[in-house]
């Protein structure tokens, strides 16, 4: 199975590091034909928040096929006007089996017209934005993420850790995500 992270500049930290963390540890402890990849639109070293550098593994052009994505959150607005990005997340989400946001990745979905009539989440501080900008959504406020057929929307960093343990339990087992979240010292919180 191939989980790809798709990644941005100025892209939160935690948002991807987190999942990335999360899915190599399942990897790592019993998940063995799991990839876990991070995608950016081109090859080059992305910046994210706090001058954080990271390389992507894969581009656009380049990756193999995404049986899972995961679209993190941070400064987004830019992203939400790139036509290039809109439609590759819509044409990975024609045979993604889960498409999934962290924090204000939400957006990106929402632009790309996944979501419309859908229960969502996203960061308490965006909930007012996201209603204000998607008023067709289904916002919900007080949950750390929200699952609504295939997608999965979770608020910003813990809450993007508590929903990719969440997604190990669906993908392999719960016996599983609690090994990893035990191996990686982090008390889950395992309802939304």
């Amino acid at each position: 199975m191939n989980i790809g992270i798709y990644i941005y500049e100025n892209a939160e930290v935690l948002d991807f590091s987190g999942p990335f963390e999360v899915f190599s540890t399942a990897k790592r402890l019993h998940a063995k034909d799991w990839n876990i990849f991070l995608i950016a639109e081109t090859s080059d070293p992305v910046t994210a928040r706090g001058g954080f550098q990271v390389l992507p593994h894969y581009s656009f052009n380049d990756h193999p096929h995404i049986d899972v994505l995961i679209v993190v959150g941070g400064i987004h607005t830019e992203e939400m006007n790139k036509t290039e990005v809109l439609a590759w997340i819509k044409h990975i989400d024609t045979t993604a089996t889960h498409v999934v946001s962290v924090c204000t990745g939400v957006f990106l979905l929402a632009q790309a017209q996944l979501l419309s009539h859908l229960f969502v989440t996203t960061h308490w501080e965006d909930i007012p934005i996201l209603i204000e900008t998607f008023p067709e959504l289904n916002v919900i406020d007080n949950k750390r993420w929200v699952c609504d057929g295939k997608y999965i929307t979770s608020g910003g960093i813990s809450a993007g850790i508590d929903m990719s343990l969440y997604l190990v339990s669906k993908l392999h087992s719960l016996v599983l995500a609690e090994q990893v979240a035990h191996q990686m010292e982090y008390h889950w919180q395992q309802y939304p």
